[in-house]
């Protein structure tokens, strides 16, 4: 399985952290967040990276190279204009092939084991989505899950970030740029989208303050040891 990291985003809430350096290289628990997620993407025995880029994206290709240092073989998927996150994984298409692949949002922090992420997905499935609990900055939810089949009516819980799609779920979709919600709504519907509850920790650090309270988780976590 290969894995699409989400890459590109300008990450203007984050500012002024954003203004020097793109948001996958802010540092957390040592890391950035981007090697956050390679070096758990690797621990599931996913090495084949493809990676968006458009904001600083010089730096953040400087930083990874090839992805040897992980034992990873890194991609990219330079975007001249943003594409948004549907848009940037459709443009990587080419690059991430005909089958199942993971996606990962460099801007979220969990301690879900990718090994747990399903390698086949259900029979006719268009993707599976890792759902969290609503955090307080998004208390309404995305989808539902009823089994484990996505819904839009019911007990709504968030999307996390990380999922796994068939390539086939962009069929269809002329535009270039366009949001990837566009596409998971058109999967509901068609009642081919499923789901998969992750019940550990999860951020999205998408502000400063969220940021903080990552950094405060791990330190936490550092002096359990």
């Amino acid at each position: 399985m290969r894995a699409m990291l989400l890459a590109a985003g300008l990450g203007t809430r984050l500012r002024p952290l954003t203004d020097s350096r793109p948001k996958p290289l802010l540092e957390v628990g040592g890391l950035t967040l981007i090697e956050h997620q390679i070096r758990r993407l690797q621990d599931a025995g996913i090495q084949e990276i493809v990676v968006n880029l458009h904001y600083m994206g010089q730096r953040i290709e400087k930083t990874l190279g090839d992805g040897s240092r992980w034992g990873a073989k890194i991609h990219y998927s330079w975007e001249q204009d943003l594409l948004e996150t549907g848009g940037g994984i459709k443009a990587a298409l080419d690059i991430i092939g005909d089958e199942a692949f993971a996606v990962v949002s460099s801007d979220v922090y969990m301690d879900m084991n990718y090994e747990d992420l399903p390698r086949n997905l259900v029979s006719g499935s268009l993707g599976c989505l890792v759902m969290v609990s609503n955090p307080p900055h998004h208390p309404r939810g995305d989808f539902s899950l009823n089994g484990d089949r996505l819904e839009f009516e019911g007990n709504r819980m968030t999307y996390s970030g990380v999922s796994v799609l068939n390539p086939e779920i962009f069929q269809g979709i002329e535009e270039d740029a366009f949001p990837l919600r566009w596409a998971l709504e058109r999967a509901i519907t068609a009642g081919r989208l499923h789901g998969m509850l992750h019940n550990g920790y999860w951020c999205d650090v998408g502000t400063p303050e969220r940021y903080a309270l990552l950094e405060k988780h791990l330190s936490s976590l550092e002096a359990d040891e």
